[in-house]
């Protein structure tokens, strides 16, 4: 019996979802480079698995998230080269009459011998090879206005990949939804934010719905400080960098506003502003608790050291999954875990946009929207 099984997802449902969530240059060459890359990590995981003595934790996940990645890229690059991953499924599978609606599922019959790792590995290397061939003819111009041929090779390389999920014991059924699940989660037809974790408290316990923070560099006896100010009173402590060389992190409290501002969720500000939900003594203790706050702080200089070697996101209109699915990891346990990656991406990239800004101009007044939901940078007045 393959586990995971909960629904089974049809062709034509993947397909319609991962044309919804197709952010990639519309090139050929593009979607063949996302799915050999995506065969790479599956095979990945399980030389992770082989290497680590004590066992890969979480290795059944990792398989089923790249299944998914699989699928979704072959979808990917039949449609750029004139065919449906319907057609190619439908092929592979052969005499379709009489199967009806055609699952992910049906490429991947269960087996009753279990677990098959020789022949999953196998299954892997064929796969590999198949994904090799596929870049290699299209270097060579084989798919150039010839549709034929690209579906010929896609139908056999979606038959190791079959294989491979039979193996394993994996359910493409499975891999498939949790595919849907992790492009809606990331490219949303239709973003809509969640209440706000505050929602429906007394006014005391809620975050301020529009905060006005004034932040500027100043010095004091030959160094360099940021404070911060709201309604004429200083908010924390003045910041340095705390590092060297210097790198401006001493203005990191804005990344603390973004997370407020965009995701309703900023231990670190409810601590600055002294307001705690102090009438729900769990989440008080839990949510907004110096652990909880120690956990933002950390997230947001791990994020930073990976923004560093990215001109802060200068040039970044969206972030990676990789990087998105590490920070969710960061807050696992907490209620921030919920949130989808999409308000993640955006609440860290608002962040980096007032960040730079103070970057050049040293001072300037943040603003953290929760009725907008954004972050916002102003000058400093002149005068």
């Amino acid at each position: 019996m393959v586990k995971g099984v909960d629904r089974r997802i049809s062709v034509s449902e993947f397909e319609r979802n991962a044309i919804a969530t197709d952010k990639l240059e519309q090139r050929l060459e593009t979607a063949l480079l996302g799915l050999v890359g995506e065969v790479g990590s599956l095979v990945s995981a399980l030389k992770k698995k082989r290497r680590d003595t004590d066992g890969f934790l979480g290795y059944h996940d990792a398989v089923v998230e790249e299944l998914g990645d699989v699928l979704w890229y072959v979808s990917a690059v039949a449609r750029r080269g004139g065919t449906t991953m319907e057609d190619v499924l439908l092929r592979a599978i052969g005499d379709a009459a009489g199967l009806g609606t055609v699952t992910l599922g049906a490429l991947a019959p269960s087996s009753s011998r279990g677990i098959d790792e020789s022949a999953f590995e196998e299954s892997l290397l064929e796969l590999a090879g198949e994904a090799g061939d596929l870049a290699k003819r299209y270097v060579g111009g084989n798919y150039t206005q010839n549709v034929d041929a690209l579906r010929g090779d896609l139908i056999k390389f979606v038959r190791p990949l079959g294989h491979a999920a039979s193996a394993a014991e994996v359910s493409l059924d499975e891999a498939g939804s949790k595919n849907i699940t992790k492009t809606q989660e990331s490219w949303p037809t239709q973003p809509i934010f969640p209440p706000l974790f505050d929602e429906g408290l007394h006014v005391d316990e809620q975050l301020p719905r529009v905060l006005r923070v004034e932040v500027y560099e100043r010095e004091v006896n030959g160094k360099k400080f940021v404070f911060q100010k709201t309604g004429g009173i200083l908010l924390g402590d003045r910041l340095t960098d705390n590092h060297l060389p210097e790198d401006d992190y001493r203005f990191h409290d804005v990344f603390h506003l973004a997370f407020a501002a965009v995701l309703g969720w900023s231990p670190t500000t409810r601590a600055l502003l002294k307001i705690k939900r102090k009438s729900l003594s769990a989440i008080d203790e839990n949510e907004d608790g110096a652990r909880a706050n120690l956990i933002e702080e950390g997230l947001s200089t791990w994020i930073f050291e990976t923004a560093k070697r990215h001109q802060f996101f200068a040039h970044t209109p969206r972030l990676g999954l990789d990087l998105l699915k590490a920070v969710k990891n960061f807050v696992q346990g907490y209620e921030a875990h919920r949130l989808p990656l999409w308000m993640w991406d955006r609440a860290i990239l608002q962040g980096y946009a007032v960040f730079r800004e103070l970057q050049v101009h040293r001072r300037g007044i943040v603003t953290a929207d929760l009725i907008k939901r954004e972050v916002r940078f102003e000058r400093w007045p002149e005068g």
